[in-house]
């Protein structure tokens, strides 16, 4: 089924693996008619690598 359109394809594209933080995580699937205009959601590590060093510490106040 597709992610954006909802109509059942024969020929689905994956568009996204979504990571789970317990058990297996899950594909994304769209038609190929949608899938260049569907967002692909950032990547779960690229988010833990960028925003590991943007918190403050945890002794400090946040701002």
């Amino acid at each position: 089924m597709c992610v954006r359109c909802d109509r059942l394809t024969e020929t689905p594209v994956l568009v996204a693996e979504v990571q789970a933080g317990s058990g297996p995580g899950f594909n994304v699937y769209a038609c190929e008619e949608c899938a260049p205009r569907v967002r692909r959601p950032p990547d779960a590590l690229d988010l833990l690598a960028t925003g590991w060093h943007d918190r403050p510490p945890e002794d400090e106040p946040v701002r």
